[in-house]
């Protein structure tokens, strides 16, 4: 049977990956799609398009006018779109503008906020049979209950006054910061036990106290001609999050028609698969993961980041933690792929072989540059894009341009892996 919701690919990197695995888990279906299917009139296959996380400008180039128009036309017939964090983004007044929603200038946000906040949820059908830990559950017409999600360095809406056009609401708003979260490099517990929030702002040049999200939307809901829009900054895609897997099923239900009702939710862990047999590939395999481990390492055991979970970083300020651990993340689902029961992996030397060409290289430089950063944080504070020290200036824009949302070598490397990880997981 066909599919009722499109997964659109581009741009996303690790953010996909998160939620093809999260959707897969749930047992929800989708097909995988990118911007060049959209251009061609693909959506009008399909009820609902999903757009998972990453940087939303990328996205909107990706999909270029006729993109865009296509979406609108979508959605304005009828078709509904869900979108988080970046995904919701591409739909607010800065991208395509399918709600009467924009993004707070960066100024005035907490930027660089991750981890575990609650929500202070408002009626709807999303919340539908959503628990804490059994503790209490949140039916349709709940109203202010507030529940623990996973935000990951999210943006922030600016929404018109109530009762403006195309019955825009707010479904969930910001509550506190749990004290396992982080703002930059900083833990939120221990920050805010040791009163400490106004210094670091004043170091650091950006707001960093999580009380400044607290009732700022999360979650917001919005009509475009015939079409439903859920846009949310808060990641309900996140491994092992049992509240945001239901908030998925519900969605998918929601905006897509598929019965949540219907889904066996039990026994969902990843299935262990019968290791294929050695092919010319296993080779080209084994050194592209031995060297984005030997990378991942390095920073561990420099104390640049730790794992907060089987996919996201935390890293100290000053080192590009996302684009590393997007990198990781990328070449060991290559990996696990290649190396299942699948013959998707055969006869693809030559593909490996030139991720293994791009890959290499770039490795070699930002062991270098990890290690020059180390030893830059002992002297003053540094960021992704400042620093003093011209060699580690003259190799961050050779790996990654100054764009924040990154260029140079690593665009053309993570582009590569994107296509070719795409290949792999829409190959029948």
């Amino acid at each position: 049977m066909q599919p009722k919701a499109a997964f659109l690919w581009d741009e996303s990197f690790l953010w996909g990956i998160m939620a093809y695995d999260a959707l897969k888990t749930c047992s929800l279906s989708f097909d995988l799609i990118r911007a060049d299917s959209i251009k061609k009139g693909r959506l009008s296959d399909y009820k609902m398009l999903f757009v998972p996380g990453g940087w939303a400008s990328n996205k909107l180039k990706s999909l270029g006018e006729k993109g865009i128009d296509e979406i609108k036309e979508f959605v304005k017939n009828g078709g509904n779109y869900a979108g988080f964090c970046g995904g919701a983004g591409l739909a607010t007044l800065e991208g395509i503008g399918l709600l009467n929603v924009s993004r707070k200038p960066s100024k005035e946000r907490v930027p660089s906020f991750s981890g575990r906040i609650n929500l202070n949820i408002n009626g709807h059908p999303i919340w539908k049979g959503v628990s804490d830990n059994s503790q209490f559950k949140v039916q349709d017409s709940g109203q202010n209950s507030s529940l623990p999600f996973h935000a990951w360095w999210p943006s922030q809406f600016l929404i018109p006054p109530l009762g403006s056009e195309g019955g825009l609401k707010t479904i969930a708003t910001f509550g506190d910061a749990l004290p396992d979260s982080f703002s930059s490099d900083l833990n939120v517990g221990d920050t805010s036990a040791a009163g400490r929030w106004k210094d670091f702002e004043d170091i650091y040049q950006i707001n960093l106290n999580p009380v400044r999200l607290i009732n700022e939307p999360a979650v917001v809901e919005g009509n475009y001609g015939k079409g439903t829009v859920l846009l949310s900054l808060v990641h309900f895609d996140t491994p092992d999050d049992k509240n945001g897997a239901e908030v998925l099923r519900n969605i998918w239900e929601y905006l897509s028609g598929q019965d949540s009702a219907a889904i066996d939710v039990k026994e969902k862990g990843r299935r262990l698969l019968p290791r294929a047999p050695q092919t010319p590939e296993s080779g080209l395999i084994y050194e592209l993961e031995s060297a984005v481990e030997r990378l991942i390492s390095l920073g561990i055991r420099n104390f640049l980041w730790f794992w907060r979970s089987s996919m996201l970083l935390q890293w100290r300020r000053g080192v590009r933690g996302l684009e590393y651990c997007t990198l990781y993340v990328m070449i060991k689902k290559i990996a696990e792929i290649m190396r299942s029961s699948s013959p998707a992996g055969e006869g693809m030397a030559g593909d490996l072989n030139r991720l293994k060409e791009l890959l290499l290289p770039f490795i070699e430089k930002a062991e270098r540059l990890l290690i020059l950063e180390r030893h830059a944080m002992q002297d003053n504070h540094i960021t992704y894009d400042r620093c003093d020290n011209e060699e580690i200036q003259d190799i961050r824009k050779r790996l990654f341009s100054t764009s924040k949302s990154h260029g140079g070598m690593f665009k053309e490397l993570i582009s590569e892996i994107d296509n070719f990880l795409y290949s792999l997981l829409t190959m029948k």
